[in-house]
C-alpha cells in the first residue's frame, strides 16, 4: 500500500486504498458492513460513486511517475455479530469513468 484515505479538496470521494499488484496501481474502494441488506455491499459503487473515484483517481495519478497501468478494485467486508468476517475482492470492478 501506498496511500489510505487519499483525497483531493475538488471531489467528494476519496481512494480507500492505493497500492502495486506487481506493475499495476490498483485504486480500491471499501465497502463494509454489520449486515447483509437487499443488496451487496459492492453494489454501492454505483455510476455516480464511480465517477467521483475516476476524479480522484486522475488527480492521483498525476503524482505518479510515468504512465503505470492501473485498475479499480471494491472490496465488499461483512462483519455481522457471531461471524466470521467476510472479504470479497472484485478486481477490475469498473473502468475510468
Amino acid at each position: 500500500m501506498i496511500a489510505r484515505n487519499y483525497r483531493s479538496a475538488r471531489c467528494r470521494s476519496e481512494l480507500d486504498l492505493v497500492g502495486w499488484d506487481g506493475e499495476t496501481l490498483c485504486l480500491i474502494e471499501v465497502k463494509t458492513r454489520t449486515a447483509r441488506d437487499s443488496y451487496p455491499a459492492e453494489l454501492a459503487v454505483d455510476f455516480e460513486k464511480q465517477q467521483d473515484l475516476s476524479r480522484v483517481a486522475r488527480e492521483f495519478m498525476r503524482k505518479v511517475p510515468g504512465r503505470p497501468s492501473f485498475r479499480f478494485d471494491v472490496v465488499s467486508v461483512y462483519l455481522e455479530p457471531g461471524c466470521k468476517p467476510d472479504v470479497v475482492l472484485f478486481k477490475n470492478a469498473f473502468s475510468m469513468a
